[in-house]
């Protein structure tokens, strides 16, 4: 894979993993709605960097694998993308809607918000598997340990863009609402996307 192929696919994979729904959107959504745009915010900066303990330890696995198991990077790679086909699958069987009513929730403070995001992603075995499954599908022995970490940076921005304009817009009642109505629109593109690059890697 071409350095340009690489940072494409990192890049097409971490934006379909970002705006999959799952716990990260539903703790932003859920705080933007009840407390308003600035609690969503902090809680979308803690996400960023929730990431970063994910990056870490599997830039950390992978190069290891990348020196002493090629055989078992190999299978790696292919659970890596047998796991975005699988995501793919479930966004696209999914029909329940994000839960994210918590009538009667206290407020909470920016250090609370903050830590709520960074814990919600940081214990996300989602994020896990995106992150090691990205990792092992694209780095190689020629992939040199600053791009590597440019790729985590890549994500945690990436990851912060997209849960502040999602607190931002729900910190709208209106938005939130007609958001949710698009939902099974939006996992019907993102299943497919998700299914068919999973394909792709699978078989180069």
């Amino acid at each position: 894979m071409t350095p340009l192929a690489e940072l494409l696919a990192v890049a097409a994979i971490t934006l379909l993993a970002v705006i999959s729904p799952g716990p990260d959107f539903a703790m932003v959504t859920r705080n933007s709605y009840l407390f308003g745009r600035r609690t969503g915010l902090l809680c979308a900066l803690g996400i960023a960097l929730g990431v970063q303990v994910h990056v870490a330890y599997t830039m950390f696995g992978v190069s290891l694998l990348v020196r002493h198991a090629h055989g078992l990077l190999s299978i790696i790679k292919l659970a890596g993308a047998a796991y975005l086909i699988w995501i793919g699958i479930q966004t696209l069987r999914n029909r329940k809607a994000l839960d994210v009513d918590a009538d009667g929730a206290p407020a909470v403070s920016g250090l609370v918000a903050f830590r709520m995001g960074f814990l919600t992603n940081a214990l996300n075995p989602k994020t896990t598997l995106f992150v090691v499954s990205t990792y092992s599908q694209v780095v190689n022995a020629h992939t040199p340990a600053a791009v590597q970490f440019g790729y985590g940076l890549f994500m945690s921005a990436t990851h912060w863009v997209w849960f502040s304009i999602v607190a931002w817009c729900f910190g709208s009642k209106s938005l939130r609402a007609t958001m949710l109505r698009y939902q099974r629109q939006l996992d019907v593109i993102i299943g497919t996307a998700l299914f068919g690059l999973g394909v792709a890697l699978g078989v180069r």
